[in-house]
């Protein structure tokens, strides 16, 4: 009786399907994803007892399980996506796949529905949580790839009885969580374009950890939770993203026991091949609202593992290796585009996806960094709002078209990456 209940929940918490309603086929969620060891991987949440075959242009590839099904979650299916294909379906639905250059890159974050204790948002009203509005609103753009760059899953507590905002919401790391607050709505994006996933704090083990690495994670799936997995790359046309795993390193004190792992992956940095985006969860060097409107910011873990890596590499070595161009990050809930001086490549955040929006200044100039004396920002600017933003390959570099919610244009700006392999310039002159 019980596996007959969870099998009528699971069910019910999928696209497509209602309590007391008899499926004709099993509801299923697929999409592509990068992967460690490079590649993309085809994956598949479903109902269904058993995994199907995908369909490509160069032979049929069977899905193996990647998880079977249990008391918290259905089956999951997954097969490497062979190098070269350029079509490939599941039961007759397209896979988006991935291109070897890809011109045209979204990038999206923080982008769940946030249930915790008091703070509640308002799951059920677009204006309040609009991710599903912006998944539809990116789609319609045709990126060639989506970069999330963490933070999936806010419910992690029931709504309050009485609160119309959130009534009948799942929480917590199971199905229904995961499918009411990433996979449903985030389902037009998924049939868009293949994704590049960031882990978020949200998805650190005493969180939504769990979940995140059966779901999305990049390693081979292994029961239990790591508290860090070691960074991995993608190969994207001309230039490589290295994403590193942030999830556990904390603002305000030093995560000892985790400092080691991101010292080590922030010296990697120098050892592959430039240039380099780096896409991690939390930013080093970015800011909120401090008092008497100052920005503050910095993330103790993370300056201490860069000044590390730093030291280790020699006399003058710069904070983040030369090889990186740009970085991209989330964390914060709005978007900011920060340059700095002492050899950091500029910083881009994208965290304005739907959680609740932090309040942020509109220059950045003067922030103040916690653990950090030696970083100044030279120019940094945020700007307010839900929304996403789309970098369009240029001759000089990439533009960046900031969009919110609705996909109406917010704002332009430009990256340019430095000639001579250092750190580029992320600019974004006032709207005329």
């Amino acid at each position: 009786m019980k596996r007959r209940l969870l099998a009528v929940i699971l069910l019910s918490s999928l696209p497509g399907a209602a309590l007391g309603q008899t499926a004709p086929n099993p509801t299923r969620t697929a999409w592509v994803q990068a992967v460690d060891g490079g590649g993309f991987e085809a994956r598949l949440l479903t109902t269904a007892t058993t995994c199907p075959v995908m369909h490509t242009d160069g032979g049929d590839v069977a899905l193996r399980v990647r998880a079977a099904a249990d008391d918290k979650f259905p089956l999951l299916c997954a097969a490497k996506v062979p190098a070269g294909t350029s079509a490939a379906d599941i039961d007759g639905k397209p896979l988006p796949m991935p291109v070897a250059d890809p011109r045209r890159i979204l990038v999206i974050g923080d982008t769940g529905c946030r249930l915790k204790g008091a703070t509640t948002q308002d799951c059920n009203t677009p204006q309040q949580w609009p991710f599903p509005q912006v998944a539809a609103a990116a789609a319609k753009l045709r990126p060639d790839l989506v970069i999330h760059v963490g933070d999936y899953l806010y419910r992690e507590t029931p709504c309050p009885p009485g609160d119309a905002g959130c009534a009948g919401s799942p929480y917590g790391d199971n199905g229904p969580a995961w499918q009411a607050d990433f996979f449903t709505p985030a389902a037009p994006l998924l049939s868009a374009a293949p994704f590049v996933l960031a882990r978020g704090n949200h998805e650190e083990c005493a969180r939504e950890g769990t979940g995140w690495l059966r779901l999305l994670g990049p390693l081979p799936h292994q029961p239990g939770c790591l508290n860090h997995i070691p960074m991995f790359t993608v190969d994207v046309g001309k230039f490589r993203l290295a994403v590193m795993d942030d999830a556990g390193a904390p603002e305000m004190l030093v995560n000892k026991t985790g400092l080691p792992a991101y010292t080590a992956d922030i010296a990697e940095l120098g050892r592959i091949a430039p240039p380099v985006w780096f896409v991690h969860h939390r930013p080093i060097w970015a800011a909120i609202t401090g008092p008497l409107g100052i920005p503050v910011g910095g993330n103790r873990t993370l300056v201490q593992a860069a000044h590390d890596a730093a030291q280790a590499a020699g006399k003058d070595a710069p904070l983040i290796a030369p090889s990186v161009a740009l970085q991209l990050s989330g964390h914060i809930h709005t978007f900011e585009a920060i340059n700095y001086d002492r050899s950091v490549p500029p910083q881009i955040v994208a965290g304005n996806g739907g959680d609740l929006l932090n309040v942020t200044p509109k220059d950045l100039r003067g922030a103040i960094f916690q653990g950090s004396q030696t970083v100044r920002v030279t120019k940094g600017i945020s700007v307010g709002g839900f929304g996403f933003m789309l970098m369009t390959r240029a001759a000089d570099g990439w533009g960046i078209d900031l969009f919110d919610s609705a996909g109406n244009p917010v704002r332009s700006c430009h990256f340019t990456a430095a000639r001579d392999g250092g750190e580029g310039q992320v600019d974004c002159p006032e709207s005329k």
